[in-house]
């Protein structure tokens, strides 16, 4: 069930600094990500912490959120490409294969392949996708764009899990496929 657009700030969910499941996801790729697993990691907690703030995380959606969170963006540092939401659907595919969650695998593929969509994402059947894309949107905003959540929350979370230089690598690699790809800079957009 998703939160009122403007939530008071004493609903906020706590902060969490140490989640089981995105530590045991994330661990085996802190080598593939060397300078910046940091960084993604802080991404993926500041996501999480958003998405719990704007959705009331009941039964499995909780770990729905973390899987999807935890492989949103990693299809960048294997591959080492920018269009890097294929890579990243299939290696949630087969984390979600190898632990017997394949129930789960459509609507966590549609929470990857949405997370930048620049509408909302309109779909009863899979109200977590639209949360998602917004608790996307809170981070890679910086928090100028809170979607209701309140900016003493956000500053919390961005203080608890500092950006690391996250924001600045995805630059750095948007810039890299702009030389590459001029007519193509952000293949991971959808409309």
């Amino acid at each position: 069930m998703s939160r009122d657009t403007a939530t008071p700030e004493n609903t906020m969910p706590e902060i969490e600094t140490d989640i089981a499941l995105v530590e045991e996801i994330l661990l085996p790729w802190q080598s593939a990500l060397m300078a910046d697993f940091l960084g993604y990691r802080n991404h993926v907690y500041r996501m999480l912490h958003f998405c719990f703030a704007l959705h009331d995380c009941q039964g499995d959606d909780r770990d729905k959120f973390i899987i999807a969170a935890c492989h949103h963006d990693l299809g960048i540092w294997p591959e080492g490409v920018v269009d890097y939401l294929p890579p990243s659907i299939a290696l949630a595919k087969y984390y979600l294969d190898q632990k017997g969650q394949n129930e789960w695998q459509e609507e966590i593929c549609l929470m990857i392949d949405m997370h930048h969509k620049i509408r909302a994402f309109k779909d009863p059947k899979y109200p977590l996708v639209e949360v998602f894309r917004q608790a996307d949107l809170v981070d890679v905003s910086l928090g100028k764009i809170r979607k209701g959540i309140p900016k003493s929350y956000v500053n919390a979370v961005r203080e608890a899990f500092p950006n690391a230089g996250f924001h600045k690598r995805l630059g750095e690699l948007a810039w890299e496929q702009f030389k590459k790809h001029p007519l193509n800079p952000a293949p991971m957009m959808k409309w």
